[in-house]
């Protein structure tokens, strides 16, 4: 059933949209917009990698004190002691984009790479898959590049890797226009806060007039 107000010879002419990893919606645009590219949302993706990096920050912090409760020797405790000073508070060092870091949160990435082999690695190819989604913009350089990462990746990044390479050919098609639902994301976020802003609206018409005045739209 095609949604209401929209006609199937406007969505025929939708020639791109891009979507974030959800079977879902690729079928539904599949089905509703034949001649649409599916495009994977490149920020879903760096989603995804971050999740996979934070849940291993988190593992090797828990390991860590599992081992400080066992040690039976002052050396060995001190050690584990300073792996544990390098990762705490870490965060947002390993995850946020490297250009973008405060000198105080570069001085903790030092730190958390020095007592972290593996977050090294983690942190770097995380680095290296964002550089390839800003400097790339061509298909056939993005599967070279995405090929070449999915082969260092597949041991850091295991879900991920599969991730992508399910999505392979809607996150190649990124590279050619680089679309992606950003400026839709940010309009649900300020719709969410206009609601949360109003503690809710139990008239809807209010509610609509308040979004319209927010993009300066005619109500």
């Amino acid at each position: 059933m095609t949604p209401k107000n929209f006609s199937n010879t406007l969505l025929e002419q939708i020639e791109e949209i891009s979507i974030d990893l959800w079977q879902g919606y690729k079928n539904l645009v599949t089905e509703l917009m034949p001649n649409a590219q599916v495009v994977a949302d490149r920020f879903h993706v760096m989603t995804q990698i971050n999740q996979e990096l934070d849940k291993q920050r988190k593992t090797e912090k828990r390991n860590v004190e599992e081992l400080i409760k066992k040690a039976e020797l002052a050396a060995d405790k001190a050690e584990y002691e300073q792996i544990i000073a390098g990762l705490k508070n870490s965060k947002y060092s390993l995850l946020k984009n490297e250009d973008n870091l405060t000198e105080e949160q570069a001085n903790k990435l030092i730190q958390v790479k020095n007592v972290s082999p593996i977050l090294k690695v983690m942190h770097e190819l995380k680095e290296k898959i964002r550089k390839i989604f800003n400097q790339t913009d061509d298909w056939y350089t993005g599967v070279f590049k995405l090929g070449m990462w999915l082969s260092k990746a597949k041991k850091y990044f295991p879900s991920s890797n599969n991730t992508i390479i399910r999505w392979l050919d809607e996150i190649i098609a990124y590279f050619d226009n680089g679309t992606t639902s950003g400026v839709v994301e940010g309009v649900n976020n300020k719709l969410k806060l206009i609601k949360r802003s109003g503690y809710g609206f139990r008239n809807f018409e209010n509610f609509r007039i308040r979004c319209l005045l927010s993009w300066h739209f005619s109500c």
